[in-house]
């Protein structure tokens, strides 16, 4: 009972503060990690599953996030959570729908294969390999690539 009552306390606060965040639970879509402030993205790969987990980063102000996923073939893809072609409506972003990424803006369906894979169009930006660093137990992404990505979200879930 005292777990379920912190645990609604700390959602109440993050609504209030205007950050999503949910408590990771197996099989769970859609998972908000906590946010990260003005410093690099370490994310674990213990924590990838084919659900995809959204972790939200603030670069100087601008707030920004990240999605990875296992995708069927065993590959962990990672992109911005935001739509290459959406972006400036502030509903260019995606949320899971069962086996699937859809687009808040325009509808737009994606397997999970695709996800930090195709470029152009509408699909999740990806985040190339050259942009982050894999080890076999976290995948990094650097601050200074967080703030070239900055402008891509400008007016991101601002609807």
């Amino acid at each position: 009972m005292k777990n379920k009552i912190m645990r609604v306390l700390v959602l109440a606060l993050f609504t209030v503060c205007g950050v999503s965040f949910s408590f990771a639970q197996s099989g769970q879509q859609n998972t908000v990690r906590p946010p990260v402030t003005d410093s690099d993205l370490v994310i674990r790969v213990s924590d990838i599953t084919e659900n995809a987990v959204f972790y939200p980063v603030d670069i100087e102000g601008t707030r920004l996030e990240v999605l990875a996923v296992r995708a069927p073939d065993g590959t962990i893809r990672t992109a911005f959570n935001t739509c290459q072609v959406c972006y400036a409506s502030g509903r260019g972003f995606y949320k899971q729908q069962g086996t699937v990424l859809v687009c808040q803006n325009c509808g737009n369906r994606f397997r999970m294969s695709q996800v930090g894979v195709r470029s152009g169009g509408c699909n999740p930006v990806p985040i190339s390999a050259a942009d982050k660093t894999v080890t076999d137990t976290a995948i990094t992404i650097s601050k200074e690539f967080l703030k070239e990505a900055k402008a891509i979200f400008a007016r991101w879930r601002r609807i």
